[in-house]
């Protein structure tokens, strides 16, 4: 599985400074790491799913990125990071593919992981039609305790707007906890690093990261069309200090074990075969 690598090897490169002129590695005002999360979701789906393979060889699905679905019953909108679906109309030659998007967020491959993808059909980014698979990616970096509510209900809502909007379609989410017992908060930090002193963030580890999961585990979860909840949630645990240091991804407990519901292969796997199970026809 490439996801979870793919994301801490990207995130060891800060992002463009904020407004104080500094370069973070995490910033929690920014979507940088939901976005290449969930490309990275994506990536693994095409490699386990023969039928999303398929499909995108055939042209039958598309893209979509930053989109807006409606809940039928309540008329709520939730924007999801990643979305693909059926299209919306016929399209052409599109400016922006899948495989276009690791270079324009900036995302560097391994040698295999690009040989992977050069081998794999491409997604055009375009008009959505009917989703098919929903994508949302959360991070709980630091402050774990203190982000629990904000984490669950967001991620609550999303599979409430996704199912809303078509019960058929596969709603995953994709949490991100940092393990680090110090952390260089963005929010914390809001001045000019520059000749000023870092103020650090202090975390009770294991317990903040196991608060974090355990919560992500009272999120609901559905086994089919009929009932409330996500299809497919993954934890990825990364230890880093955002400091411009390196980025490790925790294998070991508290990390979700091998076999895990919550473990990313464990994801990944269980949303291929739904892919392949529920949309096998289209």
């Amino acid at each position: 599985m490439h996801g979870p690598h793919i994301l801490a090897r990207f995130l060891e490169v800060p992002g463009a400074p904020d407004k104080y002129g500094n370069a973070w590695q995490y910033n929690s005002r920014s979507d940088r790491h939901s976005k290449v999360g969930c490309w990275g979701v994506a990536f693994d789906l095409l490699v386990a799913s023969s039928g999303l393979r398929a499909h995108a060889a055939d042209g039958k699905v598309v893209l979509g990125v930053n989109h807006s679905m409606t809940d039928f019953a309540t008329g709520r909108r939730k924007k999801l990071d990643l979305v693909i679906a059926r299209p919306a109309a016929p399209v052409g030659s599109p400016r922006r593919t899948f495989k276009k998007l690791a270079d324009e967020y900036g995302i560097v491959l391994t040698e295999a992981e690009a040989a992977q993808l050069a081998e794999l059909p491409d997604l055009p980014v375009a008009a959505v039609g009917a989703v098919l698979i929903a994508l949302e990616a959360k991070a709980t970096m630091t402050a774990h305790v203190k982000s629990l509510p904000r984490l669950y209900d967001e991620l609550n809502s999303s599979h409430l707007c996704v199912h809303g909007a078509s019960s058929s379609a596969l709603a995953i989410g994709y949490v991100q906890v940092n393990n680090s017992a110090t952390f260089v908060s963005s929010v914390m930090n809001n001045h000019s690093l520059a000749g000023n002193p870092v103020i650090w963030s202090q975390h009770r580890q294991p317990d903040d990261t196991l608060r974090v999961i355990e919560k992500v585990k009272e999120i609901p979860r559905r086994s089919k069309s009929s009932e409330v909840g996500f299809d497919g949630i993954g934890l990825s645990v990364l230890d880093f200090r955002n400091d411009g240091g390196p980025v490790s991804i925790v294998s070991a407990p508290p990390a979700p074990q091998q076999g895990d519901s919550f473990h990313y292969e464990s994801m990944i796997v269980r949303m291929a075969n739904e892919y392949d199970a529920v949309f096998g026809k289209i």
